[in-house]
């Protein structure tokens, strides 16, 4: 499911589940991102202290704060020393609903606890302390498991990237068609620049 590419891998991922924190989340949404060679991805200017866990080996966790208040979490699936990863943009709560419910209240609908990177991070209790955890090893707070079925091609939709200002028409995000936990598509739109 991590081999072959970052685009081969965010299809892979589709209907694998990811665990953590007494809450399982049956992926439904992935994103893929080359690395050096791609403009939308974090590592596109080379390694640094934020995203060196991306340079592999693969099937670990890239954890990474945005807008000052959500963690969002990438599965590296690039060979050792060549970027690359996927973006988990969504899933379905198929086990621990109660614990993804206190995280995100009472009142979210059962199809929007982990609709959308953030959502899926906080429904999972997923933050900083899973930087860099290997997902593959069973002994791991954050597991990566098989799908219990797999998703079939046909239900496996592709589309351009979201919110990304590069490369944002690249189409490398995958879904599961019909699937109720996927995210709404919004296409990038550049803020005009402010006149002095």
């Amino acid at each position: 499911m991590l081999s072959g590419g970052a685009p081969e891998a965010a299809r892979g991922l589709l209907g694998c589940l990811l665990s953590a924190g007494g809450v399982t989340v049956r992926i439904s949404e992935t994103e893929a991102y080359a690395g050096t060679s791609d403009a939308a991805s974090h590592a596109f200017r080379g390694p640094t202290a934020r995203n060196e866990v991306m340079f592999g080996p693969p099937g670990h966790a890239y954890v990474y704060f945005t807008y000052g208040m959500h963690w969002c979490m990438n599965v590296v699936c690039g060979p050792d020393g060549l970027a690359a990863a996927v973006l988990l943009r969504a899933g379905a709560v198929v086990d621990g609903l109660a614990a993804a419910r206190a995280r995100r209240g009472a009142a979210v609908r059962e199809r929007d606890l982990a609709r959308g990177p953030a959502r899926l991070c906080a429904a999972l209790g997923i933050d900083r302390s899973a930087y860099g955890v290997d997902l593959l090893d069973p002994a791991s707070a954050v597991r990566l498991l098989p799908a219990v079925e797999p998703v079939p091609a046909e239900s496996v939709h592709s589309g351009p990237r979201v919110g990304v200002t590069g490369a944002h028409d690249v189409p490398w995000r995958y879904w599961i068609e019909g699937d109720p936990t996927v995210s709404a598509y919004r296409r990038h739109v550049p803020r005009a620049a402010k006149r002095p």
